[in-house]
C-alpha cells in the first residue's frame, strides 16, 4: 500500500516538473518585458503548483512561430 503512493506522488511529481518547464519556456518565449519575464518565472519556479496555476491563468503567451 505504502509503496503505490510513493510511486504515484512520484509521477506526480515529474508531471508537475514537465509543467513548470513547459510554463518557463513559454514565459522566456513571450515578448513581454524582461522584469515580467523574471517575475513570472520565480513565481514559478518558488511556488511550483501554485505559481503554475496563476501563470496558466494571468500569464504572458509564448509568440507563435510562423512558418
Amino acid at each position: 500500500m505504502e509503496m503505490s503512493m510513493f510511486n504515484l506522488s512520484g509521477v506526480g511529481g515529474l508531471l508537475l516538473l514537465a509543467l513548470d518547464i513547459w510554463a518557463l519556456v513559454s514565459i522566456v518565449s513571450s515578448s513581454t518585458s524582461t522584469g515580467r519575464k523574471v517575475l513570472w518565472s520565480l513565481l514559478v519556479f518558488l511556488l511550483p503548483l501554485l505559481g503554475f496555476l496563476i501563470w496558466l491563468i494571468a500569464g504572458p503567451r509564448a509568440e507563435p512561430r510562423h512558418v
